[in-house]
């Protein structure tokens, strides 16, 4: 008994007539032609054209940017930048600032388990010097 079972893959249903990609143009096949009510409605150039025309309406908006909203917002979005770049500054500061205190704090730790090292070798050395002293005063 087989533990997996294979079976022949089944038979593409139709092969693929064309290449559709996002910048690639629909063919103007009878399923995707365009009707009479649809051209009217339709722009054409694609996802990146743009409309240039020199119409009144369209030299208008050329004026949107001294409107007080407009203004507003782009001073409010400086603002907000300026405010990220400051807080950069500080957070980079307080890296720093950490970073300076662990070295502080590592370095302090290492000067006390000197001045343990030397604590311990002047105990012993006194011990040394208490022991021979042991000797002294039997003639006095």
């Amino acid at each position: 008994m087989p533990l997996f079972r294979s079976s022949p893959p089944p038979p593409p249903a139709e092969p693929p007539s064309r290449n559709r990609s996002i910048f690639s143009r629909r063919s103007q096949s009878p399923e995707h032609a365009p009707s009479a009510a649809n051209d009217s409605t339709r722009s054409g150039g694609g996802f990146f054209s743009r409309r240039r025309s020199s119409s009144s309406s369209e030299r208008g908006n050329m004026n949107l940017r001294h409107d007080p909203s407009i203004m507003s917002a782009r001073q409010k979005v400086s603002e907000a930048e300026a405010a990220e770049r400051s807080a950069d500054q500080a957070l980079i500061q307080a890296r720093a600032a950490v970073r300076g205190a662990k070295e502080q704090a590592m370095m302090l730790e290492r000067e006390a388990l000197e001045d343990s090292r030397r604590a311990k070798a002047k105990q012993a050395e006194a011990l040394t010097v208490s022991r021979s002293t042991r000797g002294l005063g039997r003639h006095g």
